[in-house]
């Protein structure tokens, strides 16, 4: 049974029997001696075994062991292989070797006579270069010569192409003499076609600067001069190509320049020199028209241009350069050359005017409304830049957020100073009164308003936010002067001002939740983000910035958690102020004679009791007060918080402080139900929810004798078997008890309290 020799130590007489085999034992024979008959069976059982596992080690070792042959017969044919190749190889590397030192002086002949025809082809290629210059340039000439203007036009643009062709072959003295033949030959044919082009416009009655009037007939030659206009836009943009090298700006037709960099056409720089002329003449210099002050004059020049000029664009140059090929659209070409006229003169009175914040201040005005005409009249492209650019120059900039600033803060303090500061301009408009916002307040958020609508047309990111940290500065400096404020009006929390300053409070907030999840504030939140702008986003953690970024937060969060305090800390003082009030008039009903009231059956009416009426009074016209000064949203959050401070006041100071018998408990129940709970009834459909301590006082107060005496006893029975051996099932549940009662709020404790207060028990 045993195979180890271990085991079989261990199992012998002088030593332990291991576990194992007694398991064996106790499964296989058990402890009946007369089952040891069935020894032979196991032995038999444990013998076939041992030999089934003898004979699969046997096998096993043998698979293993052919394996392993062929394995190894498989490794010396591949090392016998791999001799082979080795031993041919060197032989091939060998005759490589001695083939290569026999055909090097070959080599080295062929490669002397190689680089001679290089050197060759490269003199011929640099002869024929000359030759083609030569050739072109005598081709332009014969064709001037010959009046043959298109001929020559082709033959400029050939020779521009092959300038561009040259510019990386380090031949400078040849790209220099082409450049100058080209030079040469495109001043000439360029001042032709421009005089002649000029000409031309001269007769279309170019440029427009009035606005074109319908004429009753074409003239007699009009079919003649659109031939000529086509002619001579053709050949203009046919030197487009010569024009751009020679006054070295990067080529129209390269896909690496961006829009605001492309030169203009040249039909249509010809076009703009009178416009340039006529506005360099009345907008530089001593002239009258150019004043610092008046920077609307040249700005609407331009756009009434633009304007006068756009359907002559349109409709007759337009259509020539889409059958040219030209990618460029005729109108936008026009606006971007009188827009660059605006931007140079915009760019020098800017850099005066920033020790003038009037003047200044205009400047700024008038360019972003130039910027809204120019792009919704005038379909001026978003991609291309407008005036605004002008503005986000650093020292332009930062002098508009100094005059932003210094304007906002002398406006804050003419508004907060003015007379009606605090009424509400819409306060006899109900419909437009929700909020009862104070005059101050509205105007306040309204410039702001303005603020964002002059920086939100400009086209960095980075200047927007800098003027998002502007507002929140602002808004921050207004939050400190309505405290400032408040703490002068705290004396006297119940009055109009206080809560206008409130209201105040609760109008910024509420705007500014709204800004928070407004579009444009969420994508200047997502810009902040990005860039990592440490003023708006401070000491925020990763946490936080991750909030921001997954919009969650909003970067208003921060002066709106400062808003908040501000509002309940004022409403807090506004609701101690409406507490200290009901106290002294509610002194007469806590003191009333509440254990010897009639009961109910014995007064023919039940009506309010006479020392509740200073209370109600004060509560109604509170109330009244509240609804009238405070906007909806404050005021739903005042009459909460009166009517629970109210309710804890009853509760404690009348209803705890006092006994009741049957007559004071019902007299209690009445003031309550139809009388106090009625005057917030008008504001919530369950009023007497919002006093659940009064309420289940009133209940407990007005059982009868017998389920009073009942609860009582089941509140006492369940403080008297509070030990924990006493079985849960054996009493009954007081919560329970109370519950079909109606009472949910006051623990049982309490209510065992409120049935000592009553005096209508048997034997009293």
């Amino acid at each position: 049974m045993l195979t180890n020799d271990q085991d079989s130590k261990t199992g012998s007489a002088d030593g332990p029997v291991p576990e194992y085999v007694i398991d064996l034992i106790e499964n296989e024979i058990g402890g009946d001696l007369m089952s040891l008959k069935k020894v032979k069976g196991v032995l038999e059982k444990l013998t076939a075994e041992n030999k089934l596992l003898e004979e699969q080690v046997l096998t096993v070792s043998s698979s293993v062991t052919l394996r392993v042959s062929a394995a190894l017969s498989a490794a010396e044919e591949s090392r016998v292989s791999l001799k082979s190749l080795l031993q041919r190889e060197m032989a091939l590397s060998n005759t490589l070797i001695q083939h290569l030192q026999g055909a090097q002086p070959w080599a080295d002949s062929l490669g002397q006579i190689l680089g001679q025809l290089d050197t060759t082809e490269r003199h011929m290629k640099y002869l024929q270069c000359v030759a083609r210059i030569d050739e072109l340039s005598d081709t332009i000439q014969q064709c001037l010569m010959t009046n043959s203007v298109w001929e020559a036009v082709v033959a400029v643009d050939s020779m521009a192409k092959l300038d561009v062709g040259l510019q990386r072959s380090g031949c400078s003295h040849l790209q220099a003499f082409l450049r100058e033949t080209l030079r040469f030959w495109h001043k000439i044919l360029k001042d032709r076609l421009a005089g002649d082009f000029e000409d031309l416009l001269t007769q279309l009655h170019w440029p427009f600067l009035s606005p074109p009037t319908m004429s009753l007939s074409p003239p007699a030659n009009a079919q003649e001069l659109q031939s000529q206009l086509e002619l001579l836009v053709s050949q203009l943009l046919s030197l487009q190509t010569s024009d751009d090298l020679i006054s070295e700006k990067p080529l129209s037709a390269s896909c690496t320049a961006s829009p605001g960099t492309t030169p203009l056409s040249l039909p249509i720089q010809i076009m703009l020199l009178p416009l340039s002329k006529r506005f360099r003449y009345h907008f530089t210099g001593n002239r009258q028209t150019n004043s610092l002050n008046k920077p609307e004059w040249f700005l609407t020049q331009v756009l009434m241009w633009m304007g006068n000029s756009s359907k002559f664009m349109e409709e007759k140059i337009q259509p020539i350069l889409e059958r040219n090929g030209a990618n460029v659209q005729a109108k936008v070409e026009l606006c971007r050359g009188l827009l660059s006229l605006a931007q140079e003169k915009l760019a020098l009175d800017a850099s005066r005017l920033l020790y003038d914040d009037t003047v200044f201040c205009h400047l700024v005005d008038e360019i972003l409304q130039f910027e809204r005409e120019l792009r919704s009249t005038h379909s001026y492209p978003s991609s291309l830049p407008g005036a605004l650019h002008v503005l986000l120059q650093d020292a332009v900039l930062q002098k508009w957020l100094t005059v932003e600033r210094k304007m906002a803060i002398e406006k804050v303090d003419a508004m907060l100073s003015a007379e009606g500061a605090w009424r509400s301009q819409y306060r006899d408009i109900s419909d437009m009164d929700e909020l009862k916002a104070p005059d101050c307040a509205e105007t306040f958020m309204t410039l702001l308003l303005v603020i964002t609508e002059r920086y939100r047309a400009l086209p960095c990111p980075r200047a927007q936010l800098r003027f998002l940290s502007l507002q929140r500065e602002l808004v921050d400096d207004f939050r400190i002067r309505l405290t400032q404020v408040m703490k002068e009006e705290s004396r006297n929390p119940l009055g109009a001002k206080y809560c206008a300053i409130l209201n105040a409070v609760n109008y910024i907030s509420t705007v500014l939740a709204d800004w928070g999840d407004n579009v444009f504030f969420l994508q200047l939140q997502q810009s902040a983000v990005a860039l990592g702008d440490d003023e708006l986003l401070g000491p925020l953690g990763i946490t936080e910035i991750g909030r921001l970024a997954s919009l969650d937060g909003s970067l208003f969060e921060g002066i709106l958690g400062l808003l908040e305090r501000l509002r309940a800390d004022m409403l807090g003082r506004l609701l101690e102020a409406l507490m200290r009030d009901v106290r002294e008039k509610a002194q007469p009903y806590c003191k009333d004679r509440w254990l010897s009231l009639p009961s109910q059956c014995d007064q023919a009416t039940m009506s309010l009791s006479s020392s509740a009426c200073p209370l109600m009074l004060c509560v109604r016209d509170h109330l009244l007060q509240l609804q009238q000064t405070l906007c909806q949203p404050l005021f739903q959050m005042a009459w909460h918080g009166l009517a629970d401070r109210l309710d804890m006041f009853l509760y404690q100071d009348v209803i705890l402080y006092n006994h009741f018998n049957e007559g004071g408990a019902a007299q209690l129940q009445f003031d309550m139900s139809r009388n106090l709970f009625p005057l917030f009834g008008q504001y919530c459909k369950r009023p007497e929810n919002f006093f659940k301590h009064v309420k289940e006082a009133c209940i407990i107060l007005s059982l009868s004798v017998g389920s009073a005496l009942l609860l009582r006893d089941v509140l006492k029975q369940a403080q008297e078997d509070s030990e924990p051996e006493t079985p849960e099932g054996q009493r009954p549940n007081p919560v329970s008890a109370l519950n079909e009662l109606g009472v949910f709020r006051l623990a049982p404790g309490d209510v065992l309290i409120l049935l000592n207060l009553r005096a209508s028990w048997p034997g009293q």
